[in-house]
């Protein structure tokens, strides 16, 4: 019997697809159930990504939907593996919220990320104190062990650019989050000489859109997007707004992301004007 487990990009994209390859094959949610040996429900719940397809049922339902293109099944068998890594944050157990979870998995597993912030450094280029003060914001209301916790487990997830297959790493900045003084001046200086410490491209490479670009495009807001090679294909964009995290895994909103990214792109320095913006701020802060 398969394993009822929480919703992943993965799940959901999978599910999307199988339900319409049932539809398109004009096959019932009660036939397809009996041909896995299960019920209705279970049909459902792994076509909304809500329970675990294993292979065994997944060529079964490909048999049963005729679908014959061999590169359409090698992506959705892609798509079903679970892959043989053992999560790192397992460790930490139920401290870490669900939603969250959705991230890691996102963060561990892709090949490239990009990335926008429009107000602060992105997470995974903090250094510890600047991490600490953002993650102190007054709102959280924090007692000392959730935030070294918090704190910790931003710096743990920085270790994906010292594994063997680390992704590459884009990260578009505007020039206010650089001078946005999170942490205080000495800890911003610090912050500053760490982004130009770490920038090496194309492993990570760091652009900033400075005060000077008057028109860039509008994104109304900061987001990332995680990139899976073949044979997923799959490309998932994170928008985080004040109450949550929107993922959007559809292909024209992400491809509008990809065009937005594109534009942004186009609109900064280059990687080394860039370090040299970064540097100069950091000569200031230190002059102060």
């Amino acid at each position: 019997m398969g394993q009822p487990a929480r919703r992943t990009a993965r799940r959901r994209r999978l599910g999307a697809e199988l339900k319409a390859l049932r539809e398109a094959a004009k096959v019932t949610t009660e036939e397809a159930a009996r041909a896995i040996h299960g019920d209705k429900s279970k049909i459902s719940r792994q076509e909304t990504g809500r329970h675990r397809v294993m292979r065994l049922e997944l060529d079964v339902l490909l048999d049963l939907y005729g679908v014959e293109d061999e590169k359409l099944r090698e992506w959705l068998i892609a798509l079903a593996a679970e892959g043989g890594k053992r999560s790192w944050w397992r460790q930490y157990g139920d401290k870490i919220p669900p939603g969250f979870k959705e991230l890691l998995t996102l963060e561990s597993d892709a090949a490239r990320i990009a990335t926008f912030r429009s107000q602060i450094i992105p997470g995974l280029l903090q250094t510890q104190d600047y991490a600490t003060a953002v993650i102190n914001e007054p709102s959280a209301q924090l007692t000392p062990e959730k935030l070294d916790f918090y704190v910790n487990l931003r710096m743990e997830r920085q270790k994906i650019f010292l594994r063997g297959d680390p992704p590459q790493y884009l990260a578009i900045i505007q020039e206010g989050a650089l001078r946005q003084e999170i942490g205080g001046p000495e800890v911003l200086a610090e912050q500053l000489r760490h982004l130009a410490a770490v920038s090496q491209p194309p492993e990570v490479t760091i652009q900033v859109i400075p005060f000077s670009q008057g028109v860039f495009t509008d994104t109304r807001g900061s987001f990332i997007l995680y990139s899976y090679p073949d044979p997923l294909d799959l490309d998932v964009v994170q928008v985080e707004y004040l109450d949550g995290t929107l993922y959007l895994e559809e292909d024209e909103p992400v491809a509008r992301y990809r065009r937005a990214l594109d534009g942004l792109r186009a609109s900064a320095l280059s990687s080394r004007q860039s370090i040299e913006l970064i540097s100069s701020i950091a000569d200031e802060l230190e002059y102060k």
